[in-house]
């Protein structure tokens, strides 16, 4: 597998820029998410990769070779879209097969099917492969559509919202499928969502987008617990993080001078406390696992995440604290205040490694 690097790439299309001088580097054998809504140029990003849009400025790197100018059927990537644009009237077997029978792949019957089948076996669809596409589940059919880019062989795979179109059952099953043959194959995959959740479990490190520029790319430990702005603390975490006036909860003696707003996230809201603020319950929402507890603070909404026998009931007023060195300080810009508190600067400290 192979490193990729955007150095300085820009794209424009008419008065839209869609990419802003951006720098990224996919290191060999990683998998880095992007994430971001829809217009952040996660797509965009894919797609120059791919050689299917040409940079206006700058330039791609495919394991140090510039890329910038040759064609897609050059770069050697395999590109696994949101839909499974499989041939319906092919088999499971001859849609894997497909890029492989290619006057340039060059590889003999035997060679094909001993990749297809390989490859068929990491993605437990060995049983589906004489089924016609129109015969498959969904779940069948994006198995198939990853290994039809899989049996390429490849330097660099790129996602584009695979599992998106699945049902959430499916999603999960292929998250952990996909993660585990990334670990197996040593691949390179640059993989775009708007899933917090995709982006928590499959990636080594996130690239959270804005308007086509990388506003943080780290490990999601460290974005989910060091976020470099409010517009990155939003993007990770469901309930989303609270963010509030300084003063409207007690954060210890560790406020920040010049913070304008807080965030809190909602594991880190403890209730029934001592001195703490005064909160009416206004909803509570039973997770199976988890209870989400919706408060009015002062006439400002707090969610806290609570474990499942949470003892509340609407209406009920309770008293609400903020956990221990837990709060993430904003300026006035929105951006973080670097001098966090002992434990929350370092992710690590938090969990005692």
């Amino acid at each position: 597998m192979a490193e990729v690097e955007l150095r300085g790439v820009d794209k424009r299309f008419g008065e839209t820029h869609a990419i802003r001088d951006m720098n990224l580097t996919v290191g060999s054998g990683e998998f880095v998410v992007l994430l971001g809504p829809t217009g952040a140029g996660k797509t965009t990003t894919l797609r120059l990769v791919a050689g299917l849009e040409r940079a206006d400025t700058g330039a791609i790197l495919i394991d140090g070779t510039d890329v910038t100018a040759l064609p897609p059927a050059t770069r050697n990537v395999a590109f696994v879209f949101q839909q499974y644009s499989l041939y319906p009237h092919y088999s499971a077997y001859d849609n894997m097969a497909f890029p492989l029978r290619a006057p340039g792949m060059r590889l003999s019957k035997d060679e094909i099917d001993a990749r297809v089948r390989h490859v068929a076996g990491l993605l437990h669809i060995e049983d589906k492969l004489r089924n016609r596409a129109t015969q498959l589940s969904g779940g069948e059919m994006q198995r198939v559509a990853i290994g039809r880019a899989l049996v390429r062989q490849p330097t660099i795979f790129l996602m584009d919202e695979p599992l998106s179109s699945l049902d959430a059952k499916l999603r999960e099953d292929l998250r952990v499928e996909l993660k585990r043959i990334q670990r197996d194959l040593g691949a390179t995959i640059l993989y775009v969502t708007h899933d917090q959740l995709e982006a928590m479990t499959l990636a080594d490190r996130i690239g959270v987008l804005r308007e086509g520029e990388v506003v943080q790319i780290d490990s999601p430990r460290a974005i989910y617990e060091s976020p470099r702005n409010v517009y990155v603390a939003r993007r990770l975490g469901s309930p989303r993080i609270n963010l509030l006036d300084v003063g409207l909860l007690d954060v210890g003696s560790h406020a920040m001078a010049g913070a304008a707003r807080v965030g809190v996230r909602p594991e880190d809201v403890l209730l029934r406390c001592d001195g703490g603020a005064a909160g009416t319950v206004l909803a509570i929402e039973h997770l199976g696992v988890e209870t989400i507890v919706v408060l009015d603070v002062a006439g400002c909404r707090v969610h806290a995440l609570l474990g499942t026998m949470a003892p509340f009931a609407v209406g009920d007023k309770t008293t609400i604290e903020v956990r221990a060195r837990a709060a993430i300080f904003f300026d006035a810009n929105g951006d973080r205040i670097a001098t966090q508190p002992p434990g929350k600067e370092n992710p690590e400290a938090a969990y005692g490694t």
